[in-house]
């Protein structure tokens, strides 16, 4: 089975520091694949093909949020195989754009401390992601 890029924006609550930093989760909407079906996720996408990752971050934030995100250090890379497909998602750390994002593409969001990301059910490959945060 082919391994599908994709890129995601740990995002990082403007102006926090140290404890109370906090991250944006957005809650998927329902899928056809029950595994990931209303589950959490980093925000981001798909890499398209002659896209860089930074390319593809930029232009998922914006078509699934309609915000700008300015995008930091890689994180990290998690490869997961789900039943029907595998992704290799590379996480970045980001920091949010002026303004505040839609829920376009989305059934909700948090922000949530360190400590609280852990509580949320969390598609598989993102949930290896938490390694990094």
């Amino acid at each position: 089975m082919e391994r599908t890029r994709v890129v995601a924006a740990v995002i990082v609550e403007e102006g926090c520091t140290g404890e109370g930093t906090k991250y944006l989760c957005m809650r998927r909407t329902r899928s056809r694949y029950p595994y990931i079906s209303e589950r959490w996720e980093f925000p981001g996408g798909k890499v398209e093909q002659g896209e860089s990752d930074h390319e593809a971050l930029v232009r998922e934030i914006r078509e699934e949020m309609d915000w700008d995100v300015f995008v930091g250090p890689k994180l990290g890379t998690v490869d997961y195989d789900y039943p029907d497909f595998s992704v290799s998602v590379t996480a970045y750390l980001c920091k949010p754009g002026n303004g505040m994002f839609k829920l376009l593409d989305h059934l909700a969001y948090r922000w949530l401390t360190r400590n609280e990301l852990d509580d949320l059910e969390w598609t598989a490959a993102d949930r290896e992601l938490l390694q990094f945060v």
